[in-house]
């Protein structure tokens, strides 16, 4: 076992990151320590390095960031019975406090006084990882290698899908981010009738397309909820998967809904915006969910099953694979739009 280790750090509250040499840390008791092989990049990543106001209110520098991950099992704290060394492993990263009403009812993917493994506390853009054992998600041979680092934003699509009935559904998908691409694929995977995609980026359109949408839309030219009006017979479509958090794409979904039908809110507007109840929710007698993460630990054993089948192809969505050292060129490709989940390898 190496003394030091390679890392992505956050070294100061201004923008940009930087690469350091750092101890590896020792697992504790409770604890697992897990050597990475893959982590991912999330659009959280790129406010951390960005420093937005987000961040300034948030991250509390030194850290190191990194919240999507996979790796192998390198020691293992006093206590931990349930991985070895060894094991393939992933993990959950928001760490419930277990004492909230929210954790005592089953509810801990929205526990009140959560921590954050790479926002609130050291994440995986390191070669090791410290990782408590109740949060460690022990991988089954079936899931490939690059899949396993995209276990987080891949669960965040699974808890929005199924979220309600999905199969024999028609669906539409505001937003085609990483976590809207798979919802595309997921959605196809549980059956849905068509999935409808809208995207203003070309190039997300075209991912789209290859998870398996239907029909993809350009909402900056195409009038979508005329089309996918159109396309259900004037009824709208079952199922929304609300991705994008704009305020235009909100609107548009629900106008796009049939009565009495779901939408399933993931998104994050990033500041209050107006809404026609009466019309969009109350008169349409619509079923509205807030999703927030993965339920805990329900979606994982989903998400297992679901890439057990061999129907999930995520490959399009893995834009880049890169070493960790190109942090910044990773934050260049984000930016431009150019990448939508990047790999990164410790070396």
């Amino acid at each position: 076992m190496p003394s030091t280790m390679q890392a992505v750090v956050k070294a100061h509250a201004a923008p940009g990151i930087e690469l350091r040499e750092v101890p590896v840390p020792a697992p504790a008791a409770g604890e697992v320590l897990v050597r990475v092989q893959a982590a991912s990049v999330c659009g959280t990543d790129l406010h951390i390095f960005n420093w937005d106001p987000w961040a300034q209110g948030r991250i509390k520098p030194p850290l190191i960031p990194g919240h999507e991950f996979a790796g192998v099992v390198a020691g293992v704290g006093r206590g931990v019975t349930t991985v070895k060394e060894g094991d393939q492993v992933s993990a959950e990263m928001h760490v419930a406090c277990g004492k909230c009403m929210q954790c005592r009812i089953g509810e801990a993917h929205i526990c009140q006084h959560v921590r954050i493994l790479g926002v609130d506390a050291d994440g995986a853009f390191a070669s090791y990882v410290i990782i408590p054992e109740t949060n460690i998600w022990k991988l089954p041979t079936a899931i490939p290698h690059d899949y396993a680092s995209l276990l987080d934003p891949l669960g965040n699509a699974v808890h929005t899908v199924l979220a309600g009935p999905i199969a024999a559904q028609t669906v539409a998908v505001t937003g085609c981010g990483a976590i809207g691409l798979f919802s595309i694929a997921v959605a196809k995977a549980c059956g849905a009738a068509r999935v409808f995609a809208i995207e203003v980026n070309a190039h997300r359109r075209a991912v789209a397309a290859a998870m398996g949408a239907d029909l993809a839309l350009d909402p900056s030219t195409d009038n979508v909820t005329a089309r996918i009006l159109d396309e259900t017979g004037g009824t709208g479509v079952d199922v929304l998967l609300e991705m994008s958090g704009n305020p235009v794409a909100i609107r548009a979904g629900f106008a796009m809904l049939r009565t009495g039908g779901r939408a399933s809110l993931l998104g994050i507007p990033s500041k209050p915006f107006e809404l026609d109840f009466a019309r969009d929710i109350i008169f349409k007698g619509a079923i509205v969910q807030g999703i927030n993460g993965r339920k805990m630990f329900e979606t994982w054993f989903q998400m297992e099953a679901l890439l057990a089948t061999g129907k999930l192809n995520l490959e399009p969505a893995i834009t880049h694979r890169l070493k960790l050292a190109e942090f910044p060129r990773a934050m260049e490709l984000l930016q431009s739009g150019e990448a939508i989940k990047v790999l990164l390898k410790p070396e």
